[in-house]
């Protein structure tokens, strides 16, 4: 943070500025991790809010578009534990010992080292979300962190329920896979 004292015409100066130059990849990165288009501009209005509310209180930041991708992180994983669905403890598939994705994280209530490492394993999973091709993370996103269904998600996008299962079948198992690779490398039990 700046530790110098803004005008208000220098702080809406900046905060314009700072829109301008970074509402349209801000926009997108949003709206490539929340697929709900209102949800997704909540998000970035939340941003901009705390943006100016942040020069207001006579904290300016610093290096603004760091910032702004931070915050949209954070509002981005706030919107997803409101809206975490029950399924993400559900076993993924038919075949035996299948797994709940939950069951694949330690505990939150084990202790830091745990909290820890169930940290890292998220980021891991977050990352491995990117890597999904686009119709898998889709279907993946949607049913398991925005909770919709299987048919509101057909509906929009045009395909059967059974191509939306196939396509969340095989995001679970690559997702499983990384944080199974990533426990691995932790010594996780």
């Amino acid at each position: 943070m700046v530790s110098r004292d803004w005008t208000m015409d220098e702080q809406d100066r900046l905060i314009a500025a700072a829109v301008e130059r970074d509402e349209p990849r801000l926009r997108s990165f949003i709206r490539k991790r929340v697929l709900d288009i209102g949800d997704a501009e909540d998000v970035l209005q939340d941003v901009f809010y705390e943006l100016t509310e942040s020069y207001r209180m006579m904290k300016p930041v610093e290096q603004v578009t760091a910032w702004l991708y931070r915050v949209a992180r954070n509002r981005i994983t706030d919107l997803f534990r409101r809206k975490k669905t029950e399924s993400l403890s559900e076993p993924a598939g038919d075949e035996d010992g299948a797994r709940a994705l939950e069951e694949s994280l330690p505990s939150p209530d084990a202790g830091p080292d745990a909290i820890f490492a169930r940290n890292v394993l998220l980021e891991v999973l977050d990352e491995a979300l990117t890597e999904l091709p686009a119709e898998q993370r889709e279907v993946f996103v949607a049913h398991e962190l925005l909770g919709r269904s299987f048919k509101e998600i057909a509906d929009e996008m045009g395909v059967g329920v059974n191509t939306l299962l196939s396509r969340k079948r095989y995001a679970v198992l690559h997702l499983r896979e990384r944080l199974q690779e990533m426990k691995d490398d932790f010594g996780v039990e």
